[in-house]
């Protein structure tokens, strides 16, 4: 049997793909699991997004290929969303694309702008299929270690001078996965504006734009001037509306940005599952009345994990977006071995490290149940930092 191409050899193994056997082997021992890993809540999708699916999936004709057009209806539920939530206009059939989940999106736009000798700089710790898209198409990606100096934003003016020259995409995550730290405008600002300058194309992964508490308003990029010019935006269904397993989301940018992620994509699949794309068009319209209440059990479930895990020893601070608590290890406990230990417990977080080398130092928790099994999780998370503590 021949060699995989090299390229494969070089993705890091994905964070959470040994859990669920893991969780399996717990649960047959007897063990009592709380899964914090995962950002999968708990929770029910909207339901006129369910009854959406359900009668659509009893038209014969919307079981057929969708193809890159998609469900026409749902291109326009975008483009009134963009205008409704950000002000922002975009012309539905070029100026959005249906997406497979925004990992895919994320992922194969690096195939359509990078190649071998090329880079793409990623924070990190980040979302991994950013760096999987880069090194799948070629290219190299450079991390940059996202950490409380910098707030957690990326600061170009320390990438080095020869990676900015060969620097093709910049991945962008505000709020942020892992870490929820939100971006200030001034900041977006000047990214646009030294994007335009480099001629580098500003990915904006926007997932948890309606995922934030305590009055913040999250941002499009394209509220940012000269946006239009560099930018893609990507947003996804999977936590506004707990919709994960449907794998549904969007990007929007001017034509040539997102008509290039379009070419790429009619190589690679022939188009979202239409019943998914006429349900999300369900949640778009009933989102101002349903995504309250959601938003309430997340701040909720929020305020428990805080108050949780600092009784139980943490440092914690109140996130003001996502579903996240990104929290740090006393030096000398690794996060890796911290998380092993955790899960041996029945507790299930996501250390640092498996996000990026940057991300060493701190372990994510992602509030997804219930209060009470919040507390439980935490007051064993903390008699494992006790033990481990001790022995440093």
């Amino acid at each position: 049997m021949p060699k995989p191409a090299a390229r494969l050899a070089q993705l890091p193994p994905y964070p959470l793909a040994h859990i669920p056997q893991k969780k399996r082997e717990l649960i047959a021992r007897g063990v009592d699991v709380i899964d914090l890993g995962a950002g999968d809540a708990d929770l029910a999708p909207p339901p006129a997004a369910v009854e959406a699916l359900a009668a659509a999936a009893r038209e014969p004709a919307m079981s057929r290929y969708g193809f890159g057009l998609g469900y026409p209806p749902f291109r326009e539920s975008v483009a009134t969303f963009m205008k409704r939530r950000f002000g922002q206009s975009f012309d539905p059939l070029t100026e959005t694309i249906p997406l497979i989940g925004s990992k895919e999106g994320l992922s194969h736009l690096a195939l359509a702008f990078v190649g071998p000798g090329e880079t793409t700089i990623i924070p990190d710790p980040g979302y991994n299929a950013y760096r999987g898209g880069t090194q799948l198409a070629g290219g190299d990606p450079y991390m940059y270690a996202i950490t409380p100096r910098t707030d957690f934003l990326i600061d170009l003016d320390e990438v080095p001078a020869d990676v900015l020259k060969r620097a093709k995409i910049l991945y962008l995550n505000y709020p942020n996965n892992p870490t929820a730290a939100i971006a200030p405008t001034d900041y977006l600002e000047r990214m646009v504006r030294r994007c335009r300058e480099l001629d580098i194309v500003l990915v904006y992964d926007n997932a948890y734009s309606e995922m934030t508490f305590d009055g913040y308003v999250a941002p499009s990029i394209f509220e940012i001037d000269g946006a239009r010019d560099v930018a893609i935006e990507f947003h996804s269904f999977s936590k506004t509306f707990n919709m994960t397993g449907w794998r549904c989301a969007f990007a929007v940018g001017n034509p040539q940005l997102v008509g290039a992620l379009a070419k790429v994509k009619s190589f690679t699949d022939t188009g979202q599952f239409m019943p998914v794309q006429r349900a999300a068009v369900a949640a778009l319209e009933t989102s101002a009345a349903w995504l309250p209440g959601n938003l309430a059990v997340f701040k909720e479930r929020r305020d428990a994990a805080v108050k949780s895990f600092a009784e139980a020893g943490f440092k914690t601070k109140t996130p003001r977006a996502t579903m996240y608590l990104w929290m740090p290890l006393p030096e000398g406990v690794p996060s890796a071995v911290f998380a092993d230990a955790l899960m041996e417990q029945g507790v299930v977080v996501l250390p640092g490290s498996g996000l990026g080398a940057g991300g060493e130092g701190f372990f994510r928790v992602s509030f997804i149940t219930s209060p009470a099994r919040i507390a439980e999780a935490a007051q064993r998370a903390g008699r494992v930092l006790q033990e481990m503590a001790a022995k440093v």
